[in-house]
């Protein structure tokens, strides 16, 4: 299974890097897999350790892909990676094997704590229009124009269903960040 995350750790030199992510879950296994370069990466592989924040504000999801990644937090209870405030629980890991890769390592990691910070309430279709439209920007450069296109169209009938303010401030986001896109192209 694999769980949209926002993932967050700290840099050798103590700054606090914030980063959307699917976490695969098996069992009591959680595998993070960073693609190479990232800042995820280089910060797991130092530390060793990680905090995965479920979330249900996906202006959290779009905004760390269009560069708005000053979020609270709030210190984590057995790492020192922080905890997203907004986080309705979280999970901190820690790193117990590496399987390397060129492109994409496997780091399998296992909890060391959990805790729940408020109730679930549910999700709505335009959080999950989001999220699939923040996957489609992080893939702005491996997807076609018109593949995107169509997918937002798509996507756009429950977000228009269903989207309250928050969800709407965080596709603009998106949206800015594909029409730059667009617009970069030759």
């Amino acid at each position: 299974m694999i769980q949209e995350t926002i993932v967050t750790t700290i840099s050798p030199d103590g700054l606090v890097h914030i980063a959307p992510m699917g976490i695969h879950i098996n069992g009591d296994e959680y595998i993070i897999l960073p693609f190479r370069p990232s800042t995820t990466l280089v910060n797991v592989l130092h530390s060793q350790t990680a905090v995965l924040n479920y979330c249900d504000d996906v202006r959290v999801f779009a905004g760390c892909l269009t560069g708005r990644r000053d979020w609270p937090l709030r210190a984590a209870e057995k790492i020192s990676a922080p905890v997203l405030a907004c986080a309705l629980a979280h999970t901190e890991v820690q790193v117990i094997r590496i399987e390397d890769d060129p492109v994409r390592p496997k780091l399998f990691c296992t909890a060391v704590h959990s805790a729940h910070h408020a109730p679930f309430t549910g999700f709505n279709r335009a959080q999950f229009a989001v999220l699939e439209a923040a996957i489609l920007v992080s893939r702005l450069t491996m997807l076609s124009q018109e593949k995107i296109a169509s997918e937002l169209a798509y996507l756009r009938i429950g977000f228009d269903k269903t989207a309250g303010d928050r969800e709407r401030v965080a596709w603009d986001w998106l949206m800015a960040a594909i029409d730059e896109h667009n617009g970069a192209q030759p």
